[in-house]
């Protein structure tokens, strides 16, 4: 089997080693690393570290340690070869045969490199040339620092066909110029030209950084606006992402990427301190885009235009998430005003601004269920049956069946809320214990949550419920199920419980404080049960009658949810007014409906 470095580094940049070797072991997240009982040993206190952004695992108890076909050849007895043949199956990447011709590809994309990277440097001496004056003056004016120039080694393509001549000189041969796409044959006739003129040049590249395309934007009003490289040998545009190599470390330190729209976004993102972006290039988000974003964080942001394109594309790469989601691993959305950008927010108000955005996301199941609101129409009792049917059919096209068995609940949920239907009803009419009855009501300050508290502390007191009290899972499951908290380590606290009260559904609080505590959870237990969540809400206390518990932990949900759907509200209003059209006054009505309708359920429950 004829072998190179490439193709040993292609499979390690698509498989990380947490999801390889978490096959095997059980890993737990700490920190920048995952932890774990060794493989090596028989041992009880976790001693096995798996680092992703290093690539490699080692061993305390047994000194030992190494990359992906390390563990395998250790682990199951595996050659070399048989290690790379099965990790090369698992990361999709096909093995060259032993034959000349391999080594002959082999060779030939090694030119195909060095060519692509002398392009860039030309590239990038030019900008800085006289030639380059009035790119270097745009980039400038677009707010680009010299540092951020140089970090992305952005250039300009000169006219006439001064890279063909140059790279010539240099020894390149006309035909490795041709395969890299630097030049073009002319359909003429004529000799071949060079395929970028008068554009600044953004280069794309692999996931070590190394240069294998280009991205050009025309100077002046010519068309089109924006030119990639076609696919080459070494470039596949649906395979790549603009900044990856740029943005990985960054991304893991963080615990987040952000997916934009193009190359000016990413870069004016990274030059105002956040440096964990990247861009599809100049396509809909791909399986194989999905999955490289999903190898450094669970939940990618998508943070595209306002405009109509934009909300599109965010459609788009909803629908193709959708299909392969599996467990633990989604997408979040940032919906900016109507009609910018990340570029142009940051440019126009700052850091801070773009950081607000990044902090009021929807998860995917929100956004795919305000896209079949604004669809379907639930006026008429058949449009309602089409609703139902619609999203019924989403939920069908999951293809992890675990998730797809969430999403169907969550649908089916909404669609009883629509109903007018109440969970309680749908388990056979029955009500919670003492609800209704006069005679049991507990005192108002007993079952409602102080109402200067904000966001952060109701998700706190929602999961102090659920801790103190394990028995209300069985009425509060559902929701807290489907909620996103703000708070990233509350949201993983939130579902390590819901988790392990589903695989130990009579457990008491004790006993799962002590598991949450044991998986890493101590700091966020002491916030969520501590002085400042219980004393303001006295329901949530370890005391407290269950009744009380949940009728408090449904008054403070409720009021959690106004919030976000007065958010939503705003944005599409805001929307609307920006950009009238039949799919923003949809979108708003859905989300004046769903603002209107937890009025209603106010009012009946004050009734």
């Amino acid at each position: 089997m004829a072998l190179n470095d490439d193709i040993v580094n292609e499979i390690k940049a698509r498989l990380s080693v947490s999801a390889v070797i978490g096959r095997r072991v059980k890993l737990q997240r700490r920190g920048r690393e995952w932890v774990g009982l060794s493989p090596f040993s028989n041992e009880k206190t976790p001693s096995f570290t798996v680092n992703d952004e290093k690539g490699f695992y080692h061993c305390f108890s047994t000194g030992q340690s190494g990359d992906i076909f390390t563990f395998l050849m250790k682990t199951q007895n595996l050659s070399f070869p048989e290690a790379l043949e099965q990790l090369a199956e698992d990361a999709g990447v096909e093995l060259p045969k032993e034959s000349p011709e391999a080594a002959a590809a082999a060779t030939r994309n090694t030119k195909l490199r060095e060519a692509v990277e002398a392009a860039c440097a030309f590239f990038e001496r030019t900008l800085q040339s006289a030639e380059g004056k009035n790119a270097l003056a745009y980039l400038v004016g677009r707010g680009l620092s010299d540092d951020t120039i140089k970090r992305f080694r952005l250039g300009y393509a000169p006219n006439g066909n001064k890279l063909k001549a140059e790279l010539l000189k240099k020894g390149y041969p006309e035909d490795v110029l041709l395969e890299a796409r630097l030049i073009m044959e002319s359909k003429e006739g004529r000799e071949s030209f060079d395929f970028f003129r008068d554009r600044v040049m953004f280069p794309i590249t692999d996931v070590r950084g190394r240069p294998i395309a280009f991205g050009g934007r025309v100077m002046g009003d010519g068309e089109p606006k924006y030119l990639n490289s076609p696919d080459t040998p070494l470039f596949a545009k649906g395979r790549i992402l603009y900044g990856h190599a740029l943005a990985k470390s960054s991304a893991i330190d963080r615990r987040q990427i952000i997916v934009c729209e193009g190359y000016m976004d990413v870069i004016a993102l990274a030059q105002a301190g956040f440096a964990n972006a990247v861009a599809p290039l100049g396509t809909a988000l791909t399986e194989s885009q999905l999955d490289l974003l999903w190898k450094m964080v669970p939940e990618p942001i998508l943070c595209f235009d306002g405009d109509k394109a934009g909300q599109r594309a965010a459609g788009r790469a909803a629908g193709v998430a959708l299909r392969n989601l599996r467990p633990g691993f989604s997408l979040q959305f940032a919906l900016l005003t109507a009609g910018k950008d990340p570029d142009e927010l940051i440019r126009r108000s700052g850091a801070a601004a773009m950081e607000a955005v990044l902090t009021d996301v929807l998860p995917l199941s929100e956004v795919v269920w305000r896209d079949l609101m604004a669809l379907h129409p639930t006026d008429t009792p058949e449009r309602r049956a089409g609703f139902e049917k619609a999203a019924y059919e989403l939920a069908s096209a999951i293809q992890d069946a675990a998730v797809r068995d969430q999403y169907r609940a969550l649908f089916k949920s909404r669609i009883f809320e629509l109903r007018g239907t109440s969970r309680a009803d749908r388990k056979g009419g029955r009500t919670p214990p003492n609800r209704g009855r006069a005679s049991s009501q507990p005192s108002p300050s007993k079952r409602r949550l102080d109402p200067a508290f904000g966001t952060g502390a109701q998700e706190r007191v929602l999961l102090a419920v659920l801790i103190n009290h394990p028995g209300a899972l069985g009425h509060i499951e559902d929701r807290l199920g489907a909620l996103k908290m703000a708070d990233s380590r509350l949201d993983s606290l939130r579902q390590s419980a819901l988790m392990h009260l589903a695989q130990q559904p009579d457990i008491d609080s004790q006993s799962l404080r002590a598991h949450l505590t044991g998986v890493g959870f101590a700091r966020e237990l002491d916030s969520v049960l501590g002085p400042e969540t219980i004393t303001h809400a006295r329901f949530a206390r370890p005391d407290a009658e269950l009744n009380d518990a949940t009728a408090g932990w449904d008054d403070t949900f409720k009021w959690r949810q106004r919030a976000i759907l007065q958010q939503e509200f705003d944005r599409a209003l805001a929307a609307l007014e920006a950009d009238p059209s039949d799919a923003t006054l949809a979108a708003f009505q859905a989300a004046q409906q769903q603002l209107a309708r937890l009025g209603d359920d106010d009012h009946h429950a004050a009734a």
